[in-house]
């Protein structure tokens, strides 16, 4: 019988290399380094953060208008000198975590597309820390801190939706607490006083018109509810620390002290009303969503129209920086702007 040497030299081969393979296996494996959390540039190249920081801004005498997709809310950060506005994006039933957010300048043009949100709903999301933005609603920037009325769940007929605050720090992006409200199903516009105290309102009618405050510590309670609340929707902290909330179910606009009493009610001109904002001095202004008015009340006088007839006109704010009213008009995807005199 003729030996076959080549048949040995390759079995052996072969078994050599199943014994490194099964010793390798037994080594642990080296756990990767979590990716680093990072936000999108303003508009320019690179468009993601480059590795080593260099970063060209597009021509100054180009201008770019858009950035916004369904937005409800806008909030100002002085410190940037930017109208900050969460996007919706597409609803929990077609993809979660698909929402993101601009910065505006105060002509309109895009300063950064996406700010937080540049990374791409699924694996990207799952960074250090992770981002979570789902479908934020109403907004507001105390402290250096972004507050967003957000939500979980709402994917299907059978998964109930969850109010979440979420926050971020506005200097780094990153995210910071949430306040999980398991009894609401979703807050529709916030406002932060002084003390920390987040007060949510739920735009329903009867027992479910509410008001939700949330202390710092993250205990949650039912602040008002019903009457004189039809529809409750902007909320705003007034100069005095009461709190102050419009209804979409009629034009009253309703001051609350902090203990939850009733200081006084008045009339917007218009109702199906959504924004306010109160200036340092008492005036209000509110945009009515439904109707498309934006109302002035001055302390003591009656309320008057200084805007008609804007598409959706949602959850305003006050660009100080520019002295302007900012309204995101919801599925019109952009924004109105109207300067004050």
């Amino acid at each position: 019988m003729t030996f076959n040497w080549k048949n040995l030299i390759l079995a052996t081969a072969l078994l050599t290399m199943a014994s490194a393979g099964a010793v390798q296996a037994q080594q642990p494996a080296t756990p990767a380094a979590p990716p680093p959390y990072f936000v999108g540039n303003p508009l320019g190249l690179p468009i993601n953060p480059a590795p080593d920081g260099k970063f060209a801004p597009i021509s100054t005498n180009v201008k770019v208008y858009g950035a916004i997709y369904s937005a409800e809310s806008c909030s100002y950060d002085p410190v940037r000198g930017v109208i900050v506005v969460p996007n919706r994006g597409v609803g929990q039933n077609v993809q979660t975590n698909n929402a993101w957010i601009s910065f505006i300048n105060h002509d309109g043009s895009v300063h950064t597309a996406r700010w937080v949100g540049i990374q791409t709903p699924g694996a990207q999301r799952a960074s250090t820390p992770p981002l979570v933005l789902n479908e934020p609603l109403g907004s507001d920037i105390v402290n250096g801190i972004l507050y967003l009325a957000d939500r979980d769940g709402g994917t299907a007929p059978g998964d109930p939706s969850v109010s979440v605050v979420r926050t971020f720090n506005m200097a780094s992006g990153l995210p910071g607490k949430e306040f999980r409200v398991e009894k609401s199903t979703g807050f529709n516009d916030l406002a932060i006083d002084k003390a920390g105290n987040i007060y949510g309102t739920v735009t329903a009618m009867g027992d479910g018109a509410q008001v939700w405050k949330i202390t710092p510590d993250g205990a949650a309670s039912i602040f008002f509810q019903n009457l004189p609340l039809v529809a409750p929707n902007g909320v705003a902290i007034d100069p005095q620390g009461n709190i102050v909330v419009v209804n979409i179910g009629n034009p009253d606009v309703i001051t609350f002290s902090p203990d939850g009493k009733v200081l006084k009610t008045e009339k917007a001109v218009q109702g199906g009303n959504d924004g306010l904002v109160i200036m340092a001095d008492g005036t209000k202004y509110v945009s009515s969503v439904q109707n498309g008015g934006v109302s002035r009340i001055r302390p003591g006088q009656a309320a008057e129209l200084i805007a008609q007839n804007i598409p959706n006109a949602a959850s305003m704010c006050y660009d100080s920086g520019a002295n302007q009213l900012v309204i995101p008009m919801n599925a019109n995807n952009g924004l109105a702007f109207i300067p004050l005199k």
